[in-house]
């Protein structure tokens, strides 16, 4: 996607900074590793999934593109969350333009009230892309396009899907013709900001999520302990540690006889050596942290 564009002498290169904002669950974090065709970002069923401002670049024949895939707006009600919030919010200052992205299929109206609010005391140009089309009836689509139109000023009305690809080559001409001219900021090669060991960390705590059901929602955080690079870097060496609130918890993450610990580190080994072009040897511990989420101490030990 990145590199189909053929050169237009006419127009000089832009380059800029994307803020991507939603409602939790809209799926913001697909669509920024579609954008950039690669995962970088962790995805999940469960809202709220992605915690922490993620930063990917997507290089195109005449422009780059700095996006922040950040949190899910919604209306924090435990520390965590309020930090999330602010998280998600603070990239406003950051960026050039401001992608919203809702979900067409299932709304979250209080989020996206707030959302539109946020949007509203701020002058940047907001493009608009409704996800989820492959799951949207088309006469339904036509008046949820006809609906959301009309709430702000929207730069751009882009209905996409970021699961299938649908209509994301146009979303990214929308949004290429809103950027500055300018210097690209990162060079060619770059994907990301983030260091290995923070993206391998997120690997964890994604399989750590969607492999324990409903039981470990939000109790889940993952510090990486040691991560070494042998054999001229072919090898890399990860130990890290996967944190919960309750001994509860801890039964389930590792499961009977170790079971289910066995399948998150397998499953997160896969997406770190495909990420890392190496092979790595993965050792995963389970250590309780008693009410970690509402404890400002460890919310900033854990990088919240």
């Amino acid at each position: 996607m990145n590199t189909t564009d053929k050169p237009d002498p006419n127009h000089a290169f832009r380059s800029g900074f994307v803020a991507i904002l939603g409602a939790p669950n809209a799926g913001k974090s697909t669509l920024l590793n579609r954008l950039l065709g690669q995962k970088i970002s962790i995805t999940s069923k469960k809202p709220q999934t992605t915690r922490n401002r993620i930063l990917g670049v997507a290089h195109r024949t005449g422009s780059q593109m700095v996006f922040l895939d950040t949190p899910g707006i919604h209306r924090a009600r435990t520390p965590l969350n309020a930090r999330i919030v602010d998280a998600a919010l603070s990239t406003l200052s950051e960026v050039d333009l401001v992608l919203l992205v809702v979900d067409a299929q299932t709304p979250d109206e209080p989020s996206e009230r707030l959302l539109l609010d946020k949007l509203t005391q701020q002058r940047l140009p907001v493009l608009l892309a409704l996800n989820k089309i492959d799951q949207v009836q088309r006469p339904a689509l036509l008046s949820l396009i006809e609906r959301w139109s009309g709430l702000i000023p929207f730069t751009a009305v882009v209905p996409i899907s970021a699961k299938t690809g649908e209509q994301v080559d146009r979303l990214m001409d929308a949004m290429e013709a809103l950027l500055p001219a300018g210097a690209p900021f990162f060079p060619p090669e770059s994907l990301t900001d983030l260091p290995a060991r923070f993206i391998a960390a997120e690997m964890v705590r994604e399989k750590a999520i969607r492999l324990t059901g409903q039981e470990v929602p939000y109790a889940v955080a993952v510090t990486i302990d040691s991560f070494k690079e042998e054999k001229k870097g072919s090898l890399i060496r990860i130990h890290a540690t996967i944190h919960v609130e309750r001994d509860s918890q801890k039964g389930i993450v590792i499961g009977r006889q170790g079971t289910k610990l066995k399948q998150i580190g397998e499953a997160a080994r896969l997406d770190i050596e495909e990420m890392l072009g190496a092979k790595v040897f993965l050792k995963l511990f389970v250590r309780v942290q008693k009410n970690w989420t509402r404890d400002t101490k460890a919310l900033r030990k854990f990088g919240y």
